[in-house]
């Protein structure tokens, strides 16, 4: 027998067929031989479709004393890989959604999303234009004798510059992957060997696209994650880290590569590196203006600074753009890896298993992950929001309990607020739009979004919304109250004949009562906080990341909360439920908590502690801290409430001194 046919059955899912032509082909050939490895390695497979799970285990670990290193390393990361599968499995117990018979069925999106092409349309002409507009104004600013030349030279240097950067970027891009987080490049027949759906996926998505093969790159991070780069679709790079293959099936990671294809298919990265590139050049603008405003001519002095106001506007509302674009790309890449596949519900699964790999490599690792804090823009998920939907998969028994951390996402209004400042829409909407997808399909649902949609429906409405509009300006109350006090200012000044204490003095006061008030509000009484865990709080519709709930848990510390840095003051804590970042705050501020991470976290860490805070959730969870006791008897305070009311009692005082003293 070949070695060729056996794998030729494989990639056809002929599984069964693949065992009996692999297993007659090993026992006719060396060990030790290349072609007897790819064998095995094709049977460790074929066994796992078919449900020998055992046996591919057994393979793997006979393959893990392999002298060839590659064939050895992924022995050892399957094995990995089909234990934490099987360890989820049981722990689960929970059917998995099938998947359509036949891909590339056309599936309706239902006003998922909105216009791809509207919001790319929009969002590049409006950078443009803005970015053309400042441009101009550059010339005629610096005094163009001639307006039309001025006009021509401004369209010329936009263009340009545009241009460069979005040839250029995908090699600095290249470099700056080799350096960061040494991807390596690889061929084909390596995916192949790792997930044999994902090549069909592959495959057939370029043939049909008239595509280039995308080139292949490979992280060796265990954080799940997955991105796609480049200028133009037939020069495009996609990269995955070894977690994904660690922690995904192979349908699933077939579901993954088909999300990062539908970026290509949709020239995405291109679009998105014109928009960003835009809105960075606004941002630069405005930097360069500012400082050439502070000196020279009045007139020029005024045109500069004014440019420099207009720039800065410009550069937030195109990031806001950008955003919204992000997010819309998102959902139609996933609407094309649903229609590629005909596997929505792995894609759910995928996501879902992502979210929980991030927070298990976190409960692992004493620092997060450089590369998934590095790549959170670009990569399929975005990792500050793992930690619910990741906890909820890693200990529930059941995916309803998965499914309860959705109803943040879906129906709490801050939600969406908090939804506007990220690049990926929220996991709950996301899966809720891939079970539209399966329905059409007729397939049973991965996560019951329709059991959770009427849970929703039942939620309190005046809970959720009677005081929503009040607290995001409670939220902002610090810049209303700043803003508030300038225009007040102003105006009493102007109709007390100059008396310029009031500008001095009305600002500070109106920043002090906002971070007064808001404080109130966000740190509640604490000593009523009852004994929880952290999925019953993540599970929670209600929560908010202004109004603090107090809470006790009860876990370990296990690493830092700051992202690469050694002296965080932010520590993570586990229990048996999930994971939690724990917010520090010392009583002598910055210089505190720099001394409290230089000095003593690191001795913290590893202790069985109780905790008591406010617990917040936003696009990411977190609970800042009150007091943590440790089993030794070690006490920790923490004084987020303290510094508030003292920051603003100071500033409100110093506001009322200046009315009153400055004429």
């Amino acid at each position: 027998m070949s070695l060729q046919s056996g794998l030729d059955a494989l990639k056809s899912g002929n599984y069964q067929e693949a065992i009996e032509l692999l297993e007659d082909f090993c026992r006719g050939e060396s060990a030790g031989t290349p072609d007897y490895a790819k064998a095995q390695m094709g049977l460790v497979k074929a066994y796992q479709r078919v449900g020998q799970v055992e046996q591919a285990m057994i393979l793997c670990q006979q393959l893990m004393h392999s002298e060839n290193s590659q064939v050895s390393e992924w022995a050892q990361q399957t094995y990995q890989s089909i234990n934490s599968s099987q360890a989820q499995a049981q722990q689960t117990g929970a059917h998995t959604a099938g998947r359509a018979a036949t891909a590339g069925v056309k599936l309706a999106m239902g006003g998922v999303g909105g216009s791809l092409a509207l919001a790319s349309g929009v969002t590049i002409s409006l950078l443009f234009g803005m970015v053309f507009v400042l441009g101009l104004a550059i010339v005629l600013i610096l005094g163009s004798d001639n307006p039309t030349q001025g006009l021509i030279f401004a369209v010329a240097i936009t263009l340009i510059f545009n241009t460069l950067t979005f040839f250029l970027a995908p090699f600095l891009m290249d470099l700056t992957q080799s350096w960061l987080y040494r991807t390596r490049w690889v061929d084909f027949s390596d995916i192949e060997i790792r997930s044999p759906e994902t090549a069909r996926v592959l495959r057939r998505v370029c043939q049909q696209k008239n595509l280039k093969m995308p080139r292949l790159g490979i992280i060796s991070d265990n954080n799940p994650t997955a991105f796609t780069y480049g200028s133009l679709p037939n020069s495009a790079r996609l990269v995955v880290s070894e977690g994904l293959f660690k922690y995904l099936d192979d349908d699933e990671i077939a579901t993954v590569y088909a999300h990062e294809l539908g970026h290509i298919v949709h020239w995405d990265f291109a679009v998105m590196t014109i928009a960003s590139t835009l809105v960075q050049i606004c941002y630069l603008i405005y930097v360069t203006f500012r400082n050439l405003g502070r000196g020279g001519d009045n007139k020029i002095k005024d045109g500069l600074q004014t440019a420099a106001i207009a720039a800065y506007i410009f550069y937030i509302v195109g990031t806001y753009m950008v955003l919204y674009l992000s997010r819309t790309r998102e959902y139609f890449a996933d609407h094309f890896a649903a229609e590629s596949t005909g596997n929505p519900n792995g894609l759910s699964r995928a996501l879902v298993k992502i979210a929980y790999g991030i927070v298990e490599e976190g409960s692992r690792s004493k620092e997060p992950s450089r590369l998934i804090e590095g790549t959170r823009a670009l990569g399929i998920y975005d990792a500050k929001a793992a930690s619910s939907t990741g906890t909820a998969y890693r200990v529930a028994s059941d995916k309803q309990k998965v499914g309860r951390v959705f109803l943040w996402d879906m129906f709490n209004p801050w939600g969406a607020w908090m939804e506007l400042n990220s690049t990926h829409p929220l996991t709950g909407k996301r899966v809720r739009a891939l079970s539209t997808y399966a329905e059409q399909l007729g397939l049973d649902i991965e996560f019951d979004m329709g059991r959770i949609v009427a849970e929703g429906k039942n939620l309190s409405k005046s809970k959720l919304y009677g005081s929503f509009a009040l607290d995001v300006v409670l939220y902002g109350a610090e810049t209303i109250g700043f803003v508030g006090g300038i225009i007040a200012g102003i105006i009493l000044a102007a109709g007390t004949n100059g008396h310029i204490g009031f500008v001095f003095g009305l600002p500070l006061i109106g920043l002090g009562l906002g971070i007064l008030i808001k404080a109130f509000i966000m740190y509640p009484d604490f000593s009523q906080a009852t004994a929880t865990d952290v999925l019953t709080l993540m599970s929670d519709p209600y929560a908010s990341p202004l109004r603090g709930k107090p809470a006790k848990l009860q876990g370990e510390l296990i690493g830092r909360g700051d992202s690469g840095y050694k002296f965080g003051s932010d520590m993570m804590l586990q229990d048996r439920s999930g994971l939690l970042y724990l917010h520090y705050a010392s009583r002598f501020g910055p210089l505190g908590n720099f001394l409290f991470g230089m000095k003593r976290v690191e001795s913290l860490i590893g202790s069985e502690v109780g905790a008591t805070g406010w617990f917040r959730r936003g696009a990411a969870s977190y609970m800042d801290l009150i007091e943590l006791k440790s089993e030794s008897g070690t006490v920790v305070n923490s004084y987020h409430r303290f510094w508030s009311l003292l920051f603003g009692s100071m500033l409100t005082i110093g506001g009322i001194v200046c009315v009153v003293l400055i004429k």
